[in-house]
């Protein structure tokens, strides 16, 4: 099969469409024929300096929509030809950028028919995210206030629209040309980062999602009203738990799991017509240095996607 792969870490030069083996499903394992997989931020990172992988040789990749072509045994919740989408688990499950993929049966779930493969490609890490940080972490429920950063990008633009299927008053930061974007998604309130400090024009926050960290912990923490929580998807300062206890806040950190209940969650909100994803490029598989070039910029609105057709 074709995958792309790198030999060494580096910029996008480094990735390279080759020929590997094909995997063969293990124990509670599917065999994937993959059709369209999302990039994320956390593939640009890993291509550069494999936070978690080690070194190279390997291949990028969580996100996944596909077909179901093989079963391992024991599998009971799919079956061969069955169209599933899904993340494998992270970390260290890495490979979605190739034309097959294996992974445990329950990390995926069935695509919603309303979904072409690209869309539901594109749903998978960053869907369980903004899932996981709102639904299951900070239990966001209706009439609180969230603040979500970066609002506009992968988790952003995914988690506004969970936040608000979920009944919050949701205010979201980003640059002004992706106001009206992101509240056609269904925000309530915009801040521009660039002229606003987001800081001192809210308060009374339930809940922020904060994927950005650095300074943006301590400020998102003087938002919150007691008894809020901040879910910061990257690390933040060794201070931030302490100055969080002593405001009365909670500050917690996450890192994204494979899980079937939240993909059988987001394929239901597809399904009720409360979330889509935001697709900003689709790139053939060949293409996949240049999808990474767009997504070094750090300025892409919705999500990057490549195609194994």
């Amino acid at each position: 099969m074709r995958a792309i792969r790198q030999e060494v870490l580096g910029g996008p030069e480094v990735l390279h469409d080759v020929e590997v083996a094909r995997p063969e499903p293990g124990l509670s394992q599917i065999l994937v024929r993959v059709h369209a997989a999302g990039l994320n931020p956390t593939d640009w990172k890993h291509r550069a300096h494999s936070v978690f992988l080690g070194p190279p040789p390997f291949t990028l990749g969580w996100d996944v929509s596909g077909v179901v072509e093989a079963t391992g045994y024991g599998v009971t919740i799919v079956k061969p030809g069955d169209e599933v989408f899904g993340m494998l688990p992270y970390p260290h499950g890495v490979g979605s950028h190739a034309e097959y993929v294996t992974g445990p049966a329950r990390a995926f779930a069935l695509k919603p028919a309303s979904l072409d493969h690209v869309q539901a490609g594109a749903l998978p890490l960053a869907g369980l995210t903004a899932w996981q940080a709102l639904a299951d972490t900070a239990h966001v429920s209706a009439g609180q206030r969230v603040l979500i950063h970066a609002a506009a990008g992968g988790v952003g633009h995914l988690a506004v629209q969970i936040a608000k299927a979920r009944g919050a008053y949701v205010i979201g930061t980003a640059s002004a040309g992706h106001h009206e974007l992101v509240r056609g998604l269904g925000a309530d309130e915009m801040i521009d980062y660039h002229v606003t400090d987001f800081a001192t024009a809210v308060g009374d926050i339930d809940v922020v999602l904060d994927p950005i960290s650095g300074d943006y912990s301590a400020r998102s923490l003087r938002t919150l009203r007691p008894g809020g929580v901040l879910v910061s998807l990257l690390p933040f300062a060794p201070d931030i738990p302490a100055e969080a206890a002593r405001l009365g806040v909670r500050a917690q950190g996450m890192l994204v799991e494979y899980d079937h209940g939240g993909m059988t969650a987001i394929a239901d909100l597809v399904t009720a017509g409360q979330l889509r994803p935001v697709i900003a490029a689709a790139f053939p598989m060949a293409d996949a240095a240049k999808a990474h070039e767009l997504g070094d910029t750090g300025h892409v609105a919705g999500k990057l996607v490549l195609t194994m057709a």
